[in-house]
């Protein structure tokens, strides 16, 4: 099961992640979710754990509780939503008149 973890605090990686997580099963992966353009973490991440049991444990211990000084949020992921893939828009001149 994919986990959702949000308010962390910036100075938590991905180690530190992974561990808080281990106390309740294997994970398979833990990551803080970064910045592209400066590698500084966004603030939230994400924990695989190999089982759903252990996964629901760990959202029921872990959301709300403290990590390095924050109140973190816990649940399940969801489905990231497709978004479209054009250029953008906008940029030009209004085909109205003023």
């Amino acid at each position: 099961m994919n986990l959702y973890v949000g308010n962390l605090a910036f100075g938590t990686g991905h180690d530190e992640l992974r561990t808080a997580f281990e106390a309740f099963g294997q994970v398979n992966d833990a990551r803080v979710i970064e910045d592209r353009e400066t590698g500084r973490s966004r603030g939230f991440g994400f924990v695989e754990m190999a089982n759903d049991n252990e996964a629901r444990e760990a959202i029921n211990r872990m959301n709300g509780k403290d990590l390095q000084g924050r109140s973190i949020t816990v649940n399940e992921a969801r489905a990231r939503e497709e978004r479209p893939r054009s250029g953008g828009g906008g940029g030009g001149r209004s085909s109205s008149r003023y």
